[in-house]
């Protein structure tokens, strides 16, 4: 080639869209666990069928009229009612193990995902404002969340519950005050990490309002370490809501989780009726390995630092 030939210009490549490019390698990343993806379809599924639980049940268990003293303790496979099936079993009461777990799955999930949410909003909140704010106000939050964590959070739910009370929103709101502390460390910590960085100071010498840095700028990049922390919370909501409703002061027995229903059936484990607390306890026990394996892995997602 000649020395003085032209030599074309070399074309940059187009900029990649960094956000895109982000959540493809996040979701990407994810689905390479097969674990994650067994407890993701799994988790889908739970909440599908709770959901669709007035149309897939084969009975509405709570609905008196439809139940017969002559149906209870059936073995699984039994035939009741107007002939169907009933699957797993039916109860003491006559109720269709299927059906009341369908129903008390929904119970379940939605105290469990009602609490951490409000519980997230609650303590995200005090979290990056402490941070923020620094000085007293960090001093007394912080107090605050070593004094509500220094309590085990079964003793802190029996003797809230004990002053309100038996009943779903009372349930609902054990669950907030013992869980807010969690997300309130957590956004903190990854909010005193966040208030160095230049946008928080070029935010700063713009003059903007302090609740606009806060909660527009600060608070949104404390999300990943959040999301994680709510998805193991919310499989811990659901185990501490049927640890209560097992021991009698959660739910009431009109609005029965799983919790209850393993507590309907434990007398009835030693004379051989082994269905009526097994069934309710897989299902429990299911669908928490399923929320926890999803959180393990958004934690290696979200924070490759902590990567198995």
């Amino acid at each position: 080639m000649p020395a003085d030939a032209a030599v074309p210009p070399a074309v940059p490549p187009a900029a990649p869209d960094k956000g895109e490019s982000l959540l493809r390698r996040h979701v990407s990343s994810f689905f390479e666990s097969w674990s994650a993806i067994i407890g993701l379809v799994v988790l889908v599924l739970s909440v599908m069928a709770a959901l669709l639980a007035p149309w897939i049940a084969p009975q509405n268990p709570y609905d008196l009229a439809n139940l017969s003293i002559m149906d209870n303790m059936l073995p699984p496979g039994e035939i009741f009612g107007m002939g169907q099936t009933a699957i797993l079993g039916t109860d003491d009461q006559g109720r269709d193990m299927l059906s009341a777990i369908l129903y008390g799955l929904r119970v379940s999930l939605t105290v469990g995902a009602s609490s951490v949410l409000i519980a997230a909003v609650i303590g995200a909140s005090l979290g990056v404002l402490a941070a923020y704010a620094g000085g007293r106000v960090e001093s007394v939050v912080m107090r605050i969340v070593d004094l509500q964590l220094s309590f085990p959070a079964i003793l802190v739910a029996l003797v809230l519950l004990a002053v309100f009370g038996r009943g779903v929103d009372k349930v609902v709101i054990a669950l907030v005050v013992v869980q807010w502390a969690y997300y309130a460390r957590t956004v903190r910590g990854s909010a005193l990490v966040e208030k160095r960085r230049e946008y928080i100071e070029a935010a700063r010498c713009l003059a903007l309002p302090r609740r606009r840095i806060v909660f527009r700028h600060l608070l949104p990049n404390c999300i990943p370490p959040l999301i994680v922390v709510a998805t193991v919370q919310i499989a811990n909501a659901i185990a501490l809501e049927s640890t209560l409703s097992f021991l009698g002061v959660g739910v009431p027995v009109t609005e029965p989780s799983l919790g209850m229903l393993i507590a309907n059936g434990y007398g009835y484990l030693l004379s051989g009726n082994y269905w009526i607390s097994t069934f309710p306890g897989v299902a429990l026990v299911i669908v928490i390995v399923a929320i926890n394996l999803v959180g393990d892995r958004l934690r290696d997602v979200l924070n490759p630092r902590l990567a198995k």
